[in-house]
């Protein structure tokens, strides 16, 4: 990335709509959008629009466009920026980023204007992965944690943890600094008290990864039972459409199928599996093995039974974690179920809505996440807290068998430096260096 360089991208998706939007950053966009568009930019005001022509470069017009300005330090970028909106054809968006091009704009690489921000200042490292996160957001609960991290709370907290370690290592430092002057600022109990609160704090939020993950992932719901149970038909009936094949022939899915299914905000990714059967036929045998790792590794599995079947068809393992039981096939004549179970039919949908209160119930078994709670989402971050933790820890440890105070702060800054990765923003110097200030150290 070159930062001296002026941009410029389409940023609304591929395909046609009502309205495309193109953007310019950089220090010539002003300059730039001037040569192509019929009003004067810099007579505008900052965060005004203005309706006029983009004009090709032997004067025919392109289209008739709005144009947004915004001045050097109050964009998205930080720079001096040009929006663009125009009809939402691409042949007449791909027009006027080609004019761009022409009168000296450079293509932007994928999330440039973004980091551009990040380099500016405008938000930290954690904050600009939020971004991507917000846009790809498949559940409520998953945009409210995207949310949060765009808006700071997570780098609210890493600083603050950095902040108690910068507080302790400060500490330590003076030990080994100013030896001759006897210095002691805090006793070494209260400094192992410190370092537990930073570890509890710490610990917490990594906790809380289990569930981001979730979020950001779907938790996974696996159909599981024996051959014509209805299992594809359950699949079709909780998507609304003919993703799965029926028939009434035993054994027609062979393979794992997976889709994305919404229920209640919640974002999951359903499985349909091959019916679970004695059988010496190969291909079947590996759908099967496949159908029983699925289930294992999902996180709620609906148990899905014929109603009608003979009961010994009916004696079907139950074991699995989060496991919810239905009976299908209510439309038919059939006796009363042998256990407990959701009734339901997937021909009719009687019993669809039971079963996914049924299915909401299990989610919120599953995420523990309060109200107002910070939670992590991506694996970078988890990582580097788990790094973070360990040297931590490794200081607590080292301070308890009296090591050498020099070894201490290393494992410290190592700390800081991992908890830094997450925000994008390094624990200097003149940081520390404001520390001791405030011990009054070296007067």
């Amino acid at each position: 990335m070159k930062r001296d360089e002026t941009i410029a991208a389409i940023c609304t998706p591929p395909g046609e709509g009502g309205l495309a939007v193109l953007r310019i950053s950089g220090k010539e966009a002003f300059a730039i959008a001037n040569k192509i568009f019929t009003g004067d930019l810099f007579s505008y005001a900052s965060h005004t629009a203005h309706l006029g022509k983009i004009l090709a470069g032997d004067g025919a017009i392109i289209d008739e466009v709005l144009l947004l300005v915004m001045e050097e330090g109050r964009s998205y970028t930080g720079e001096a920026t040009v929006e663009i909106m125009c009809h939402g054809s691409p042949l007449i968006a791909q027009k006027i980023l080609a004019r761009i091009f022409e009168e000296g704009g450079k293509p932007a690489n994928p999330g440039e204007f973004t980091a551009r921000a990040f380099h500016h200042g405008l938000i930290d490292l954690s904050q600009a992965e939020a971004v991507q996160q917000l846009i790809s957001a498949k559940s409520e609960a998953a945009l409210r944690a995207a949310t949060d991290q765009l808006e700071g709370r997570l780098s609210i907290i890493i600083k603050d943890l950095q902040k108690s370690i910068c507080d302790v290592t400060a500490i330590i430092e003076a030990w080994v600094d100013y030896p001759e002057e006897g210095l002691e600022f805090a006793t070494q109990e209260e400094i192992l008290s410190m370092l537990d609160t930073i570890l509890f704090k710490a610990t917490h939020l990594q906790q809380t990864f289990h569930d981001g993950k979730r979020l950001m992932e779907g938790i996974s719901v696996c159909l599981i039972g024996a051959p014509n149970a209805g299992k594809s038909s359950l699949m079709n009936r909780l998507l609304g459409t003919d993703r799965a094949i029926v028939t009434s022939i035993a054994g027609t899915t062979r393979d794992l199928l997976s889709e994305d299914l919404r229920i209640g905000g919640h974002t999951l990714k359903l499985f349909d599996t091959a019916g679970i059967r004695d059988t010496n036929e190969v291909i079947e045998k590996e759908g099967i093995k496949r159908a029983q790792a699925a289930a294992s590794e999902a996180e709620i599995v609906i148990v899905l039974h014929d109603i009608t079947a003979p009961m010994h068809e009916l004696d079907y393992p139950l074991d699995y974690p989060g496991a919810i039981v239905c009976f299908n096939k209510t439309d038919l004549p059939h006796e009363p179920p042998p256990f407990e179970g959701i009734l339901l039919s997937c021909k009719t949908g009687d019993g669809i809505d039971d079963l996914k209160t049924a299915i909401i119930a299990k989610i919120q078994t599953l995420t523990h996440r309060k109200e107002d709670e910070v939670i992590l989402t991506q694996e970078r971050h988890f990582a580097a807290l788990t790094e973070a933790i360990e040297m931590i820890a490794l200081a607590k440890h080292n301070l308890q068998f009296n090591e050498s105070p020099e070894f201490i702060v290393l494992d410290l800054r190592a700390a800081l430096r991992a908890l830094s990765s997450i925000i994008g923003i390094d624990i200097t110097e003149e940081i520390l260096g404001s520390i001791f200030e405030k011990f009054c150290v070296g007067k």
